[in-house]
């Protein structure tokens, strides 16, 4: 799964991903420092797998990942090409969701490609942007679905009339997702890769004297947010980027410094993966505790398939434990004696923290 993170140059978009990957994304006081997409995977904090580590001393711990593309700043006018609009766009339509970075402090020192600092003229400038972009893309679908449904097809015709909905929902400046879909529309719009049908959650980033205090800035951001059904977290990239450059102990004394329980990208990369409808299961051992990552949903044999292709096409049955289940006996020795393990057939539906043993025929 592919997180974009967007903005207009200079919101600090390079500096937070930096902090998330540690992946060296150039971040320089200029527009279109990053012209091609940096990309970075970064792990899933999961305490719970810390647990299981603990508890069962594997050779080896591996979490869930994530993966985050560093994507060129916009500017007004992308849609029709300006500044880096274009490849902008190519990049977005290749990402799950977005993460869109609102500058949300002042600062003298670091230029604002319009001049003044404005989250919600800012938001609306790529939000724009990309609607543009969907009606494009959309006028070009109804013209050629048209000629194609001059035979009369009803399925065709139905479709011309969908697309003209989301056209009309597009002119009145909202995006594909706040649009209302039957499940058999909903198939059709995911095949046509509006950018505005992706996932979105904003990242306000503020000034590090900012933290813990109320900003006006991040109130605007949050109200719009909500109107468009979208999350909010309020951050500081150049603090995150900083914490990220620490070692556990010194990350700890400087979190109770700033009165912060954690720093702010873990809370960023679990919404970024609750958005995208994420779980984790589990599998435990020996030799290795691993997080695995499925969407929200996902039944036994197709959990089983993310380990290897093998266990889902020779799929028999699923041993399952819950999590708390586990912890609150101690062992699984505990949980088999007591029949806490139950064996789940295909049509289990994995649950977000199972520890799941799965049997298979080769």
């Amino acid at each position: 799964m592919k997180l974009g993170v967007v903005g207009l140059p200079n919101v600090g978009k390079s500096t937070l991903f930096n902090a998330i990957t540690r992946a060296g994304a150039q971040a320089a006081n200029y527009p279109f420092c990053t012209i091609s997409p940096n990309v970075g995977v970064v792990e899933v904090p999961d305490e719970r797998l810390d647990t299981l580590s603990n508890m069962f001393s594997p050779k080896k711990t591996t979490p869930a990942v994530i993966e985050f593309v560093d994507i060129a700043g916009l500017v007004r006018g992308a849609s029709r090409g300006e500044g880096l609009g274009n490849k902008f766009l190519s990049h977005i339509r290749e990402v799950d969701a977005i993460v869109h970075v609102v500058r949300s402090f002042e600062d003298e020192n670091i230029v604002h490609v319009d001049g003044s600092i404005n989250p919600l003229r800012d938001m609306e400038t790529i939000n724009l942007e990309l609607v543009f972009a969907d009606l494009e893309t959309v006028e070009r679908r109804i013209d050629k679905t048209k000629k194609m449904a001059k035979g009369g097809d009803k399925a065709l015709l139905a479709q011309v009339e969908l697309f003209e909905r989301i056209k009309a929902h597009l002119e009145s400046g909202k995006p594909v997702r706040s649009c209302e879909f039957t499940e058999a529309e909903q198939e059709i719009v995911k095949q046509q890769f509006f950018l505005t049908s992706k996932p979105v959650i904003y990242v306000a980033n503020i000034a590090d004297n900012d933290i813990s205090k109320e900003n006006p800035y991040v109130k605007q951001v949050e109200q719009a947010a909500k109107e468009e059904g979208a999350a909010v977290i309020a951050l500081c990239a150049k603090i995150e980027e900083e914490i990220s450059e620490l070692d556990s102990e010194e990350k700890t004394e400087f979190l109770e410094a700033l009165g912060l329980a954690e720093c702010g990208l873990n809370r960023l990369i679990r919404a970024c993966y609750s958005l995208l409808g994420l779980i984790s299961f589990f599998t435990v051992g020996s030799d290795e505790c691993r997080a695995w990552t499925i969407i929200k949903g996902t039944k036994a044999p197709q959990a089983a398939g993310k380990i290897h292709t093998d266990f889902e096409r020779g799929f028999i049955r699923a041993e399952v434990v819950p999590y708390d289940v586990l912890i609150n006996e101690g062992s699984l020795t505990a949980c088999k004696e007591k029949g806490l393990i139950t064996s789940e057939g295909k049509d289990y539906i994995v649950k977000d923290g199972d520890i799941v043993h799965f049997r298979f025929n080769v």
